[in-house]
């Protein structure tokens, strides 16, 4: 595969302003300096840079999300805040607001950016092969091990393991995840020794924990050893002004995941798309254009979407065609 010049760049800008932060080099400076790289960075990997074809301003970008509301304005300050450390963080936020992007931005502009990335939808894993998929397993330890597994805490070796929706990870297994977080190794499923791991954790879930831990259906020690730093993403209905910079950001590329033309969405379309709910947050405001796009002739007008949006004052409306 090629490299990629502008990651490079990027990944190079990076190692400069650590080596220079860890040598004392910034001085009064410091925080000048790192504005300016981080503003470099962000031009090296598309941020605030990508234009949609149509002559207007560039869709706003920071870390590789769309958004200029104050309530992404705020979560991105604070996200610049912990982006260059190597804490583990907690990631909150309904499904669909893009928690995913948000892990992918800390490695990609963390310490270990040259590490392995490896994402797990703890939700999507059958509750007797968590542990298998998590910490491997020898060959013969139940039946389907036919051969010796790695598991993801092994893959992400010296990287980092986003664990998606955490909260719907059986009791039972968060203690082994404790003591595999707490202990810095893992023992695959059969075997009867242990090895060293060194994997930055990220996790995600659209669930309270604090509230699940006092109520005894989430490991109070456990969400406190992954929460050391907390961020909300805010849904999208919070994102004023937000949904036209979306679909100016997603049309073109889903238009070109299709095979068709960029289509143009008319003000009245927009309008609606800008007056619902939205309670899938941006992955439902991607699969309505997605289907906008395949059944839309030319531009996308009102008769293009969803009926459930042609009424947006109906709040309760269902997600149907």
């Amino acid at each position: 595969m090629a490299a990629d010049p502008l990651g490079q760049l990027e990944s190079g800008l990076r190692e400069l302003v650590r080596q220079a932060r860890d040598a004392g080099l910034l001085g009064p400076f410091a925080d000048l300096l790192r504005a300016q790289i981080e503003e470099l960075a962000s031009a090296a990997s598309g941020d605030s840079t990508d234009t949609d074809g149509d002559g207007q301003d560039p869709v706003p970008q920071r870390f590789g999300m769309v958004g200029a509301s104050p309530a992404m304005d705020k979560f991105f300050d604070v996200l610049a805040k912990v982006v260059h450390s190597d804490v583990p963080v907690l990631v909150l936020g309904e499904t669909g607001t893009g928690k995913e992007l948000v892990a992918r931005a800390l490695v990609r502009e963390g310490p270990r950016a040259k590490g392995p990335f490896v994402a797990v939808n703890c939700a999507a894993v059958p509750p007797n092969l968590l542990e298998s998929e998590l910490f491997g397993h020898k060959r013969g330890s139940f039946t389907g091990a036919v051969a010796d597994r790695e598991g993801h805490f092994a893959t992400a070796h010296g990287g980092t393991l986003f664990l998606d929706e955490i909260g719907d990870m059986p009791l039972p297994m968060q203690s082994k995840l404790l003591r595999a977080l707490q202990e810095g190794e893992v023992r695959p499923v059969g075997s009867n020794r242990s090895r060293k791991v060194d994997v930055r954790v990220v996790a995600a879930t659209h669930r309270d924990l604090l509230r699940e831990s006092r109520a005894g259906t989430f490991r109070e020690d456990l969400y406190y050893r992954l929460a050391v730093v907390t961020l909300a993403l805010p849904p999208l209905r919070e994102r004023t002004g937000d949904v036209g910079l979306l679909v100016r950001a997603l049309v073109p590329r889903l238009a070109a995941e299709l095979g068709r033309p960029a289509a143009v969405v008319s003000p009245e379309a927009l309008a609606l798309l800008d007056a619902w709910h939205w309670p899938g947050n941006v992955r439902e405001l991607e699969n309505e254009l997605r289907r906008a796009l395949a059944l839309a002739p030319g531009a996308i007008g009102p008769a293009d979407l969803s009926a459930h949006l042609r009424q947006p004052h109906s709040p309760s409306g269902a997600a149907g065609a």
